[in-house]
């Protein structure tokens, strides 16, 4: 969405929560804690406008120029085109016999401070201007008036000068001051979480932006090698798609029949049951089979090695290494403490949008659930991440591992109301041997058995076997027989 009176900011994803950039000849203000990444944003800032041959200034109220080309060099850059102005206090004010006069030394301190503001941007004429930071400005003022005042003071200047201006606050002060607050054109806050266990989180959420819309709430973004990289909340109302609402089939007839014919285009799958029951490989015969229709996949894995799942699919007669080899799979094990929600769903949108994926997996929601701050947020997550895939044509499976193995049993999570199929899979005791039970509960695009079958996964794939009718309690896990002969698979 840029526009002729936009400046982007350089850095990825922020000008898609922005609109399309900063408005021109503003000015705005970037706050947050020391080491959320204000300095960062502002640099990159300031080189996309040189990217665009554009002046821009740097001013420096608290770091040196070698330590911010030390820390450009760390990102890769080389801050060419940016005039770097290091306002250090003159020596006359470091002189303890000089500080003393009939005026306060912050007056002379503040004076000679915003001056020589004045004079460094008079020099260069820049386009664009960060000022790093205000605390100083403020420590200086030493009552909200005067600070008030100079802030006013530094926003006309910079306003007749037709400048983009960014200031910078580390928010140090002992009470909250919102005097720039309304004083300038947008506000951004950066803020840094430190959760439990795992490193830290970081989040971005536009305060005020006057005259434009932009795209509220909290947005995750992460600090790595090149810079700041934010990834915008997901609103599936924005990516709206039509397409054929076609029936999509497994490899296997049996499985197919039990759905009812298959599973919708567009629609998501949720795949409940215990551990061990086979949720992954369930999966698995619907990536085989859209891969067979010449379609692409993508799974996520949270909470098995990649090497191990392509051996156990191997035994299912399934190559994962060579639909991932040639183009058709995209796997990727995810670390939950590493990533965050934000940046998950972007890796999703970026397989939906950059490489054509309409078959995702996330194995297992038990995992991406412990990237979550809490369970509230995972559901509002999730219905956002399920809409979006839905509207964009994809079909999505999850797989949530319910804890205990018989009898009741509880998901960590419930989310069987934001599937449109719910498949349920059971261990149960029979004739001396622990079995396994298929059954769909739920299924909101068309009708579907309502049986319980025995099922079996091996070298030949999911073989179900025949309606359990001759037992009560199969779900419960122990169940009891009322029938005459049980009908079930026999060993292969």
């Amino acid at each position: 969405m840029e526009t002729a009176n936009s400046a982007p900011t350089g850095v990825a994803g922020l000008d898609e929560v922005l609109m399309g950039g900063l408005t021109r000849s503003r000015v705005f203000l970037l706050e947050g804690s020391p080491g959320t990444g204000k300095t960062t944003v502002a640099t990159q800032f300031l080189i996309e406008g040189a990217a665009r041959n554009e002046r821009c200034l740097y001013i420096s109220l608290s770091e040196t120029e070698e330590e911010m080309r030390e820390s450009a060099y760390s990102h890769g850059w080389d801050l060419k085109g940016i005039d770097l102005f290091e306002l250090v206090p003159p020596e006359s004010l470091l002189d303890e016999q000089q500080q003393q006069s009939l005026l306060y030394s912050s007056d002379l301190e503040l004076g000679e401070t915003t001056r020589r503001i004045f004079d460094a941007f008079e020099r260069v004429r820049p386009d664009r201007v960060v000022l790093d930071s205000l605390s100083e400005i403020r420590l200086l003022a030493q009552s909200s008036l005067r600070y008030r005042r100079q802030i006013l003071a530094l926003k006309h200047f910079f306003a007749t000068q037709k400048a983009t201006v960014l200031m910078l606050d580390d928010l140090t002060a002992e009470v909250a001051n919102k005097t720039v607050h309304s004083v300038a054109h947008g506000v951004i806050r950066l803020e840094e979480l430190a959760p439990e266990y795992g490193p830290e989180r970081r989040r971005a959420r536009i305060i005020k932006y006057r005259g434009r819309p932009f795209r509220g709430g909290y947005h995750d973004f992460v600090i790595e090698t090149g810079g700041v990289r934010m990834f915008p909340r997901l609103v599936s109302a924005e990516h709206k798609t039509s397409f054929a609402r076609d029936v999509l089939t497994s490899d296997s007839a049996e499985l197919d029949a039990l759905l009812g014919g298959g599973v919708e285009r567009g629609s998501s799958v949720l795949v409940l049951g215990p551990a061990g029951t086979g949720k992954s490989l369930l999966t698995l015969t619907f990536v085989a089979a859209a891969v067979a229709r010449g379609e692409r996949a993508a799974m996520f894995i949270f909470d098995e090695e990649i090497d191990l799942l392509f051996d156990r699919a191997k035994g299912l007669g399934i190559d994962m290494k060579a639909m991932t080899d040639q183009g058709h799979l995209f796997v990727e094990q995810v670390d939950a403490s590493e990533l965050s929600p934000g940046e998950f769903s972007q890796r999703v949108r970026q397989c939906v949008e950059t490489h054509g994926v309409r078959t995702i997996i996330v194995d297992s929601l038990n995992g991406y659930q412990a990237a979550m701050p809490e369970e509230k947020a995972l559901i509002l997550h999730m219905h956002e991440l399920l809409q979006y895939l839905n509207r964009q044509g994809a079909t999505t499976f999850l797989t949530v591992a319910q804890h205990g193995l018989v009898g009741d049993m509880k998901a960590p999570v419930d989310v069987t109301y934001l599937a449109d199929t719910v498949v349920l899979l059971r261990y149960f005791e029979a004739l001396g041997r622990v079995r396994r039970a298929i059954s769909i509960i739920k299924k909101r695009t068309g009708a579907h058995e309502d049986t319980i079958r025995e099922y079996r996964i091996g070298s030949f794939g999911i073989r179900l076997g025949e309606p359990l009718v001759g037992f009560q309690g199969v779900l419960r896990g122990v169940p009891t027989f009322i029938g005459e002969t049980p009908k079930l698979l026999e060993n292969e």
